[in-house]
């Protein structure tokens, strides 16, 4: 049966929205799947400008129905097409009957000009019978992506996807008809191996002056070569003879050079020598690193620093005095200037119980910055805490362009080459997590884990641990961790999505890692998006599958918005997002290194701007040239001109390679470098690295062991919560509330209040009496400073989610509620907002607290004044929110949100 155009498969609820609204016409509609029960669909009408959703739900024995309104029987029946044909007719229990199908917008082409979600396929209606015909091709297409999940030959396997998908029935026909010679088979196969026949060539001619090398009087050589292995004719006997001659030489090859070498020990008596096995090198400790820095106006000094002894020795110039050693313990607070980027303030402590200020400047704003690392490594070095508080995370990615690597990969791992790089004083310390994404990797997983973990062992002495590895075709994703925090890693989770042909195929997708550090949560994501200069939509489509698809981190979780659902999620990769300006005008900017002219026209950049992609992630600066596409073998020269069998195509030099990351409110990250290499040379890619420094939390014991006096309860309460949605449906809500704090998933009431007479837009509004008191787990301060609330909003008829959120308890900690507002995103759109007033309620006696490892960190204007005892360090600051489009009018204090400004008319 021919696939019924109505039905959208996994599109989201918003998309679903806007193609109703794009038909305009009651009684239009639409099927897609549902997000809340699995097998489940949803039936989209549009009735007086509003979309109404019913669910459409199979029983125990695969019957479907329409749930409707209360009093109207439900009917049953056996397909989808039949029970959308039932309700086309009026009195069916839906506010209008089902009359103007909206049908799917035919997709667009990859760059390879293959159809991007399906080669032109028809997608097949659920419940509609299939002709068996019709289905061995879709069996074999499945045994096809069972087979391939490693595979590097993407080329190959487009091939063979496209003879499962056109050809495949015809050589069936074919054979039905008593002709067995598969000639569709025959043809796919020599257009496939074209390319294999030059290649055996050199590989054979190689191979057979080595053998006469070692035995000089026979050479293999079979009739097929003889007759003429140069011709370029793509005859498969051909090449399967030229294939049996490699199998021969290869089997035999091995055995007859071992026999030739042992021969020639023998007869001249050779020995050979022993191989003394070195001694695996010990950690190294940190070398003691000096700084010079200029104390006052035209004091100079020199501030040296001993992580191991864990002092900080300050030497001034020419002036006589003696050195002065300040120990760890008496280094209360280093203090970043903003306006003076080389600039820091010291803060130690006094016998006399008063603080000491002193301002530092250091000859660029790196080595300040290498200073203030070094201080931090030492604070965490030589701190009596059992579990740490603040790690060091490493994140690269590199398209490997299907070659090698080279025999080091020093400046990569050591972030070293161009853009925001180490100082040479901080290069070699050790990272605690090394996470490495790449693509186009030829590697075997083995062979290429190991090599990293060589790698990394020459460089830092330490024997990292792997900890995650996940691969889809030649796209890797490996984290490394230091051995002493092994058995701090738990709930490892990994998960691949395919989005190349036909997201079918894995030379285009993503993989990703999950796992718990302690109490903290992280995510990683490296994904290959599609190529192209005018593929920009695509790409963006690409990310939409991955976040919908990618099934990674507490399975409880698995409603929410993939953004949402870690404390720290990371996302790489080789985006492909490209540069829309003329090549010339790209190199020229290039060369006088104005980035800031080419990042005005960056497609990334100009997506997120326009809320397509990466909503909230932030991403360093970016002060690197562009690190695709490259010469091979040097750095020096863009190749921008590619052959294609359709043409010669452009390919301008773009930042294609890029490492973004979004963080729950309120919690500690800062990105210390964010640049690229310029000496590794064997792709047309550049590596691309980024560190972090991230703040984590332990398992929380509190201090007061449970029941030892009466148990206190801490609570959340609610005063009112106010929701804007982005949608035309008029459905009742409810919000449900997830936590790691919470014992389990807590539900408000359906809202109390609900406004719909702005177009587009749904405002709704609950009560304190109808949002629940919430109790968390623990009720200590410090405990719940780290907690974090998860907020989805569903609809009561559907279960679906409109939005969900991610709110920081620490802000609203207090006697007092304080106000809240944040952005509601689902699937990786941005659907509404929410705003209301919270208070989170410690009991007396669980209000210790202490002040972190990153606090003592801070930064500080030019002309604020020294502080006189070492102060309190301030709570961080809530991440900002996106600014509002410059159209509107300025909103009043706390609103961020355009719909506030249009329901409350704010002049």
């Amino acid at each position: 049966m021919a696939a019924a155009g109505w039905y959208h498969c996994d599109i989201s609820q918003v998309v679903a929205e806007g193609l109703l609204a794009k038909a305009g016409r009651d009684g239009s509609f639409l099927v897609r799947d549902s997000e809340s029960v699995k097998g489940a669909y949803a039936l989209c009408l549009l009735f007086q400008r509003h979309v109404y959703t019913y669910r459409i739900l199979p029983d125990d024995e695969g019957l479907l129905s329409v749930q409707t309104i209360q009093g109207i029987q439900a009917k049953c029946f056996r397909t989808l097409p039949d029970l959308i044909g039932a309700y086309q007719h009026p009195n069916n229990g839906l506010v209008t009957p089902l009359l103007h199908p909206v049908h799917r917008a035919r997709p667009d082409e990859d760059s390879d000009g293959e159809d991007a979600r399906g080669w032109g396929q028809t997608v097949p209606c659920p419940g509609a019978p299939h002709s068996s015909r019709t289905h061995i091709p879709q069996q074999l297409h499945q045994r096809l992506q069972e087979q391939v999940h490693s595979s590097p030959a993407s080329d190959f396997m487009g091939f063979m996807a496209e003879y499962l998908t056109h050809h495949v029935q015809l050589d069936l026909e074919a054979l039905c008809h008593g002709h067995p010679q598969l000639r569709h088979l025959s043809t796919a196969l020599a257009t496939a191996c074209r390319a294999l026949h030059s290649e055996i060539d050199f590989t054979l001619a190689g191979l057979e002056t080595l053998a006469r090398v070692f035995d000089p009087p026979v050479s293999p050589r079979s009739p097929a070569r003889e007759q003429g292995f140069l011709s370029s004719d793509p005859d498969l006997e051909l090449l399967l003879n030229k294939i049996s001659t490699v199998n021969h030489l290869l089997s035999s090859l091995e055995k007859k050079v071992l026999k030739s070498l042992q021969e020639m020990v023998t007869k001249l008596n050779l020995a050979l020598p022993s191989v003394a096995v070195a001694p695996p090198p010990a950690a190294r400790p940190l070398a003691v690193q000096n700084f010079e820095v200029k104390v006052g106006k035209s004091q100079r000094a020199a501030l040296t620093v001993d992580v191991e002894s864990g002092t900080v020795t300050v030497t001034k110039r020419g002036s006589g005095s003696p050195e002065e050693m300040i120990p760890h313990d008496k280094i209360l607070q280093l203090i970043k200037y903003q306006s003076v980027q080389s600039k820091v303030r010291l803060v130690c402590a006094r016998d006399n119980q008063k603080s000491l200020s002193r301002d530092f400047i250091f000859p660029s704003a790196r080595k300040r910055e290498a200073f203030c690392q070094l201080l931090q490594l030492m604070k965490i070095q030589h701190s009596n805490l059992d579990e740490p508080e603040l790690i060091s995370v490493y994140v690269g990615t590199w398209n490997m362009g299907s070659t090698p690597p080279p025999r080091s990969l020093a400046s990569w791992l050591t972030s070293r080459g161009l853009g925001r790089t180490q100082d040479e004083t901080t290069a070699c310390i050790p990272h605690d997590i090394y996470v490495i994404g790449t693509q186009e990797n030829s590697l075997g997983d083995r062979e290429w884990v190991e090599f990293l973990c060589a790698s990394l062992k020459t460089l830092m002495a330490i024997d990292y641990r792997v900890a995650a590895l996940q691969c889809l075709w030649s796209i890797k994703i490996v984290v490394l961790v230091k051995p002493e925090h092994q058995r701090r890693i738990s709930h490892v989770h990994t998960s691949s999505v395919k989005t190349g042909i036909a997201n079918t195929l894995g030379n285009k997708g993503a993989v990703g890692v999950s796992f718990l550090f302690n109490g903290t949560s992280f995510g990683f994501v490296n994904c290959h998006l599609a190529s192209g200069s005018e593929k920009t939509h695509r790409r963006n489509q690409n990310y939409s599958d991955i976040l919908h698809s990618l099934a990674l981190g507490d399975k409880r979780l698995g409603g929410f918005d993939l953004t949402l659902r870690f404390t720290h999620l990371f996302w790489f990769g080789d985006l492909n997002y490209r540069l829309d300006m003329d090549v010339q005008d790209i190199l020229t900017h290039i060369v006088k290194k104005d980035f800031q002219a080419l990042l005005a026209v960056d497609q990334l950049t100009l997506e997120r701007e326009k809320n397509k992609v990466f909503l909230q992630f932030s991403e360093g600066d970016i002060s690197f040239p562009p690190t695709y596409r490259y010469e091979r073998g040097t750095r020096d020269t863009y190749v921008w001109q590619k052959s294609k069998p359709t043409g010669m195509r452009i390919n301008v030099p773009s930042w294609c390679d890029r490492i973004l990351w979004k963080s729950h409110p309120e919690t500690h990250v800062v990105c210390n470098s964010y640049g690229c290499t310029d000496d590794i040379v064997t792709s047309d890619h550049s590596p691309v690295f980024a560190t972090f420094e991230v703040g984590v939390t332990s398992q929380f014991v509190p201090k007061e062991a449970p029941g030892s006096s009466p148990e206190a309860l801490a609570c959340i309460e609610w005063e009112s919560i106010e929701v804007i949605l982005k949608t035309t449906s008029r459905s009742k809500c409810y919000i449900e509330f997830h936590s790691y704090c919470l014992e389990e998933m807590q539900r408000s009431g359906e809202n109390t209040f609900q406004n719909c007479d702005i177009p587009g837009f749904l405002k709704l509004g609950w009560s304190s009496k109808h949002l629940p008191v919430l109790n968390p787990i623990l009720p200590d301060l410090e405990y719940l400073g780290d907690q974090h609330l998860l907020l989805s909003i569903k609809g009561v008829e559907s279960c679906e989610s409109y939005g969900e959120c991610c709110l920081a308890l620490r802000s609203a900690i207090g006697a007092t509620a304080q106000q809240f507002e944040t952005f509601l995103f689902h699937r990786g759109e941005e659907t509404g907002s929410v705003r209301g007033w919270m208070r989170v309620r410690v009991p007396r006696g669980r209000c210790g607290t202490r002040e972190r490892l990153y606090e003592w960190i801070s930064f500080e204007e030019e002309d604020a004044e020294p502080a006189a005892e070492a102060p309190v360090c301030p709570k961080p600051r809530p991440q900002r929110l996106r600014s509002r489009p410059r159209s509107l009018p300025e909103p009043a204090p706390g609103y961020t949100n355009p719909a506030y400004f249009i329901f409350e008319g704010v002049p």
